[in-house]
């Protein structure tokens, strides 16, 4: 099932549920996601994947600037729900021993960005989903 499928079916589990933060979240991320497939046609689940992460940066610096708690509250049911949509990435320790056997190429880089290169290369090999901050904090423990 698509990420946009998903959402819609818990939309539908919204309304039903009465869980108005989540359907009006939800219905933002589904607009926005539509929005993008009027302009670029079909949508990929990774590309509906960034309208999500881009909705959640949103509400981290919304979060951060806000002093109404009960701002503050619904954005943290908001980001809540933003982040089930998405897959679980793997910890920096995870990610730590996923590179296990690259690790003496990481440590003979030349660079950082060379040595996250080669680690990003290794993990998708291993399908692996890691965030790029991750990785990038990984290889440096590693390089250290």
């Amino acid at each position: 099932m698509s990420l946009i499928d998903q959402i819609k079916t818990r939309i539908t589990q919204a309304m039903k549920a009465r869980n108005a933060v989540e359907k009006e979240i939800l219905r933002v991320a589904l607009g926005e996601m539509q929005i993008a497939e009027t302009r670029a046609g079909n949508l990929s689940d990774e590309e509906a994947a960034a309208i999500v992460r881009k909705l959640l940066k949103s509400n981290h610096e919304t979060l951060g600037l806000t002093a109404d708690e009960g701002q503050k509250q619904t954005l943290m049911q908001e980001i809540q729900i933003l982040e089930s949509l998405l897959p679980k990435t793997l910890s920096v320790d995870e990610i730590i021993g996923l590179l296990g056997p690259v690790s003496e190429q990481l440590r003979a880089a030349k660079s950082s960005g060379q040595a996250t290169g080669v680690a990003v290369k290794h993990l998708k090999s291993v399908d692996a989903n890691a965030g790029g901050k991750d990785v990038a904090a990984a290889v440096e423990r590693i390089r250290s």
